[in-house]
């Protein structure tokens, strides 16, 4: 295959990944809230160590929460424990033995702010969660709610401040647990990005008002982050390319925070979209983030992950060998073929070193 198809190598600092087609961050909302809250299990090792198993070049794990409080859902996981931290080691251990290539693993470390404390999706539930169910008071920019949620708090500087330090050391215990690259969340309408927009950070101090101000929570997280990740380690940041609603962001403003991310170490953007608010029309339907990725890319000049309804591999390769995008995340997808890299490699020719299993002739 020619070099900038989907199955060419792509390095990010010191960590190559074999092929540019990767597993896009997918909530579970498995983790058992009352016996051991946030800690992955065997579910977690068998829904990401699947994917390894299946060749894919880098696996990013769900929204895992820097703290308590920063959970979507009572049933996340999170990266605030020892007991968290040692439950993520077996399962990074297991990903980087059992790859069918050289597989690599990131923890997305995330801050749900006005949309936590939510029902999960099979809960029979919708909503907010009530503290007597196990819920908890939630914290945003400001008290204004995100549709029928229950209204968060308006965070104070202190809280804003101990909330980088919770990223901060969310990040020190990635290293420690074996993961291969940080993923920030500031996209899907979650804290970062809850300060990022105009449509929801209407604070009048130094944490929102003019676009400098609204980035500046997401720029302080990347500092702290960055600061303790080892210097070969690449950093990824995933926003929302747009609100799709007008007066929100947009592909020139997402364009520039990618631009001041990339100055504080950022090496790589993943640009998914929406969130912010709940009345957004959406058009989902095959590739319509694509692109997002490419603006954000032209707008920056930082390498981008386009994902969204990609589910074909020659439109993945296409994506690649078009410079719309550096690499292909994928996750619905691969929720139902967990081996769609060993297909979509032998469809489009790829000739890689797979695991010793998967070298049969005839193909896959």
């Amino acid at each position: 295959m020619a070099d900038t198809g989907l199955f060419s190598p792509l390095t990010l600092r010191s960590l190559t990944l074999a092929h540019r087609g990767w597993v896009a961050a997918m909530c579970q909302y498995s983790a058992d809230a009352v016996h051991a809250p946030g800690v992955p299990h065997d579910w977690h090792l068998m829904h990401l160590g699947q994917f390894a198993a299946g060749g894919a070049a880098l696996i990013i794990t769900e929204a895992t929460a820097v703290n308590a409080a920063g959970m979507i859902s009572p049933r996340d996981t999170g990266l605030y424990t020892d007991e968290q931290t040692a439950a993520w080691r077996r399962i990074t251990d297991f990903v980087h033995r059992h790859g069918a290539v050289d597989a690599k693993i990131g923890v997305q470390l995330a801050h749900a702010g006005r949309k936590g404390s939510a029902w999960w999706p099979f809960s029979g539930r919708r909503g907010s969660v009530a503290a007597g169910d196990g819920g908890w008071q939630t914290v945003g920019p400001t008290g204004e709610p995100f549709g029928s949620y229950a209204p968060p708090r308006a965070m104070t500087e202190h809280e804003i401040l101990a909330t980088i330090e919770d990223f901060r050391s969310a990040a020190a215990r990635a290293v420690e647990a074996g993961f291969d690259t940080v993923e920030i969340h500031a996209a899907h309408g979650y804290l970062l990005h809850q300060f990022l927009s105009p449509l929801v950070n209407s604070r009048t101090d130094r944490w929102g008002g003019s676009e400098e101000n609204r980035f500046r929570l997401t720029l302080a997280v990347i500092d702290a982050v960055r600061e303790v990740l080892p210097y070969s380690m690449p950093l990824l940041l995933r926003i929302s390319g747009t609100d799709w609603v007008d007066g929100g962001l947009d592909g020139a403003s997402s364009g520039r925070l990618a631009a001041a991310a990339a100055e504080r170490g950022v090496d790589f953007v993943d640009v998914s979209s929406g969130g912010a608010v709940p009345d957004a029309v959406i058009p989902a339907e095959p590739g319509y983030q694509v692109h997002l990725a490419e603006q954000v890319r032209r707008h920056s000049g930082v390498p981008t992950g386009a994902v969204g309804l990609i589910n074909d591999p020659g439109v993945a390769d296409g994506v690649i060998r078009n410079g719309e995008a550096d690499a292909v995340l994928i996750a619905r997808a691969a929720l139902r073929d967990p081996h769609w890299w060993a297909r979509a490699a032998d469809e489009l020719g790829a000739d890689l070193p797979w695991a010793p299993q998967y070298q049969r002739a005839g193909g896959f």
